[in-house]
């Protein structure tokens, strides 16, 4: 299908990655959308997601025809669905964890996020966690971070369990700030960024591309793409914002066509 401004306008940030992306991705986070919802988010914005996550427990409260449904729709369209970690702390705690993964595969989930923000989990029990979702073929995006804002990882931690789960067969390692982006992880109780905090978890790491920010606000997106650049994967991102992330990342929306003016003024050189 032909994009509707082909051939007369160029996006002004050049480089935006394509699907099946590896770097660049958006996770949406979705609250309980229903089916005709589902399928007007994929036919207008279905090329920019690439997961969409049934966020903490939601999925437990589908009939389990309509989610299946769900997940079908949504993995026919080449994009990645999991639920929630939180849910799978749940799991975790009550022991039922091997069960999970196989509900969660008739389901028709293709990926399961691991986490540990609101309970306890050991990293062999979190490496363990890993594997079992992996040799049953998801593909796995764990989560870093504690949801009280009391409950603060040092930043050794934090490089620890980044490197160990990448080496543990995790595709990115998500950072945690909640649905709510404020006063969690790195950003401060109004939400806006706190630079140091990024700046420490990006010194302990050897790609950043392994890592997703959770960036629920347009604030944060903004600084985001353009202090780490366009291709920066983001995630908890609310349905009907996808396209509006992608002009950000493309430059054909405020700041961020600013930032592409400056870099090249003419276009007809």
């Amino acid at each position: 299908m032909s994009k509707a401004w082909k051939g007369v306008i160029q996006m002004p940030a050049e480089g935006r990655t394509t699907k099946p992306r590896e770097i660049g991705l958006t996770m949406v986070i979705d609250k309980g959308i229903g089916i005709h919802q589902l399928e007007d988010l994929i036919q207008v914005s279905g090329g920019y997601i690439d997961i969409i996550k049934l966020t903490f427990g939601t999925s437990a409260f589908y009939e389990k025809d309509i989610l299946r449904e769900k997940n079908e729709m949504i993995t026919s369209s080449n994009i990645d669905v999991m639920p929630g970690g939180t849910f799978l702390e749940v799991a975790v705690w009550q022991g039922v964890f091997d069960e999970y993964l196989k509900r969660a595969r008739e389901l028709g989930f293709s990926a399961i996020e691991v986490s540990d923000g609101t309970i306890k989990i050991d990293r062999e029990t979190r490496k363990d966690i890993i594997k079992k979702a992996l040799d049953k073929d998801f593909r796995v995006y764990t989560e870093v971070g504690k949801k009280d804002p009391e409950e603060i990882l040092s930043i050794s931690l934090i490089h620890q369990l980044i490197g160990e789960d990448m080496e543990n067969g995790a595709l990115k390692v998500i950072i945690e700030a909640r649905e709510a982006g404020k006063g969690v992880g790195i950003y401060d109780p109004e939400g806006k960024i706190k630079n140091d905090e990024v700046n420490n978890i990006i010194a302990g790491v050897e790609d950043i591309n392994c890592l997703m920010w959770e960036a629920p606000l347009k604030n944060q997106q903004q600084a985001l793409i353009l202090w780490l650049g366009l291709n920066i994967n983001l995630g908890n991102i609310p349905p009907y914002e996808v396209l509006a992330l992608e002009a950000l990342r493309q430059g054909v929306r405020g700041d961020t066509l600013k930032k592409a003016y400056l870099d090249k003024k003419d276009w007809t050189k």
